[in-house]
């Protein structure tokens, strides 16, 4: 599964249950994050045992991306069905503190600082 953008690339690997998310996603507003959604969505019907968010190349990410990838996490929290990590960089702002913002939303999500 893959969409590309001139602005932003998301994919997902399945042979490591990995969503790469590369570029800037700068979208306005919720209603045009369901393709990214939609993908996301349907990585846990393979149900891996964990689920990679892979944000280290993602630059930006707007209000409305942070609440989509929040959604995520929390169906999955719900479900408690699949480990959930996110890989960050350092060099990215945005990232710490978003991310920690996501762990307070499923505490077992493990944040990996690349």
């Amino acid at each position: 599964m893959e969409i590309q953008t001139q602005d932003y690339h998301t994919c997902y690997d399945p042979a490591t249950a990995t969503v790469s998310f590369v570029g800037s996603l700068r979208l306005s507003g919720l209603g045009v994050y369901p393709p990214i959604a939609q993908l996301l969505g349907e990585v846990p019907d393979s149900e891996p045992a964990k689920i990679t968010l892979n944000l280290q190349q993602l630059e930006f990410l707007n209000s409305s991306g942070i609440n989509m990838l929040s959604k995520f996490i929390i169906e999955q929290r719900k479900k408690a069905l699949v480990q959930m990590a996110a890989q960050s960089s350092q060099r990215i702002a945005w990232e710490g503190k978003s991310l920690k913002n996501l762990q307070r939303l499923m505490p077992g999500l493990q944040l990996e600082l690349v």
